[in-house]
């Protein structure tokens, strides 16, 4: 319960956060690597400078992750200054430099000057054109923040007022804004994206964009969705969320939280929206993609439950069930794996066991299905759960310390858990005269069973003579006879 509890509570403090400063240019650490592939650029008579994102993150005192280079050398003659190259994306005049490091090698795009063409798949221009300048390579970028370019002798250049948005907290695309989504539908998830990163607002006319164009977003992968989505959910301030709703975007990524939207819950135990409620339910996560994932969904089936008693209190039975379903369809739909639709949906299922008044033989069944690798984070999920709902009390926290009591309690013990903690296996039940298949299977689970409820029949010989006991009373046969 402590590491659940400190978990929530470490989550609730990094969303209240502002990580986001700016900071003077003598205080910029450049990447030694990229300074010298400028260096190397500029001896053979090119221009080179540090380009989009990496720019915007040393205005705001953070260490870039990676270090992209736009210049006006064509792609072969990078190719040719540079010993060691990658030819990733020759068409769009994109080279990969590959220099040593004290961390190993070290990859670094340098992009050739360039303007773009027609977009006609909504994501990559048909063609582009080389031989254009830095202001006309900034042009074509999607947001003002990330058309910003520096280089460590002639400085930051900034064409249009990129630094001036980061003072002001600012996601302003760059030009036109409905053309700027017209080329790439995917820079509308992007804009929400930076924003929930950030802590930042979008442009009112960027956000006036967003909803024209938002049903662009019906021809985007599902992949590259998925991503965005999820660096959303894993963000400093993921009730942004809200925006996906706000600017259209949401029913074209998971139509059903909208269904949460002013739904009122009608129950003495919530204040909120249930689409109120999940956010923030998220908000009181820690920023593990399993358990932002499951808050998310965890209450999605509660408006397709809800039903109201003779008294006018509203209900949701079974709407963890209910959820269970609607998640996979959803996760299956946004392409995600298999691994982690599996977990998100266990703790969707399961995030109501707190209100069970469990046995040891059901708080074993309990483990066998969480998994032990899944418990801690069930339970920092029903904690955000209980801290999303009205006014939450100690008592309601009480239902959840003992059923982690019991579980600790049985791990600590080491008691049979699965199949495979039963002492005796598939093989053995065949020597006695059982077939493989699905029977087979069947008698260890209900093996397993027996020994949930009495530990001490954990031994080879009872378990066998609990086989023989078993058929002996379904058969005139022999024991262990054509089982």
């Amino acid at each position: 319960m402590k590491n659940a509890v400190n978990d929530v509570t470490t989550a609730k403090e990094t969303n209240r956060t502002d990580l986001v400063k700016t900071v003077t240019r003598s205080e910029w650490k450049i990447d030694p690597g990229a300074e010298a592939i400028i260096g190397e650029l500029e001896k053979h008579g090119h221009e080179a400078y540090l380009v989009g994102g990496c720019v915007r993150d040393l205005c705001l005192g953070r260490t870039p992750q990676d270090w992209d280079i736009a210049t006006s050398a064509l792609p072969e003659y990078v190719q040719q200054i540079f010993p060691r190259t990658v030819a990733t994306g020759l068409r769009h005049g994109t080279v990969t430099v590959l220099l040593e490091s004290a961390q190993g090698l070290k990859h670094y795009e340098v992009t050739t000057y360039r303007m773009d063409g027609e977009y006609l798949d909504g994501r990559r221009p048909v063609q582009v054109t080389f031989g254009v300048s830095l202001e006309e390579d900034l042009r074509r970028r999607d947001f003002t923040i990330n058309a910003m370019a520096f280089n460590p002798r002639t400085g930051l250049k900034d064409f249009f007022g990129g630094r001036e948005d980061l003072h002001d907290k600012l996601i302003r695309a760059v030009g036109d804004p409905e053309q700027r989504f017209a080329e790439d539908a995917l820079r509308m998830l992007r804009a929400v994206r930076f924003a929930s990163q950030l802590g930042y607002d979008i442009a009112r006319g960027t956000e006036q964009a967003i909803v024209v164009k938002s049903h662009l977003l019906a021809r985007i992968s599902k992949e590259r969705i998925r991503d965005e989505l999820m660096k959303i959910l894993l963000s400093v301030h993921p009730a942004k969320i809200r925006d996906l709703s706000r600017l259209g975007l949401m029913k074209y990524i998971i139509p059903e939280l909208e269904l949460g939207i002013g739904f009122e819950q009608q129950n003495r135990h919530h204040d909120k929206t249930v689409y109120d409620h999940t956010i923030v339910v998220i908000e009181n996560t820690p920023p593990d993609p399993a358990l932002r994932l499951a808050a998310l969904f965890h209450d999605i089936g509660k408006p397709v439950s809800f039903s109201v008693d003779k008294h006018g209190e509203g209900h949701f039975y079974g709407h963890q069930m209910v959820g269970e379903k609607m998640t996979r369809e959803i996760m299956e739909r946004l392409k995600f794996d298999r691994a982690t639709i599996q977990k998100v949906c266990i703790l969707v299922r399961y995030h109501m066991t707190r209100f069970e008044r469990l046995n040891e033989k059901g708080v074993k069944k309990l483990i066998n299905r969480v998994g032990r690798e899944n418990l801690n984070q069930l339970f920092i999920l029903q904690i955000a759960d209980i801290l999303g709902s009205r006014s939450p009390q100690d008592e309601d926290f009480r239902g959840i310390m003992d059923l982690q009591l019991k579980i600790e309690k049985i791990l600590n013990e080491k008691q049979p858990l699965t199949v495979k903690d039963l002492a005796i296996n598939g093989d053995e039940l065949i020597a006695l005269g059982m077939k493989p298949g699905v029977k087979l299977g069947q008698t260890l689970k209900w093996l397993l069973e027996k020994v949930w409820e009495d530990p001490s029949l954990n031994t080879k010989e009872k378990l066998i003579q609990e086989v023989k006991k078993r058929y002996r009373l379904k058969s005139e046969q022999k024991p262990g006879e054509n089982i």
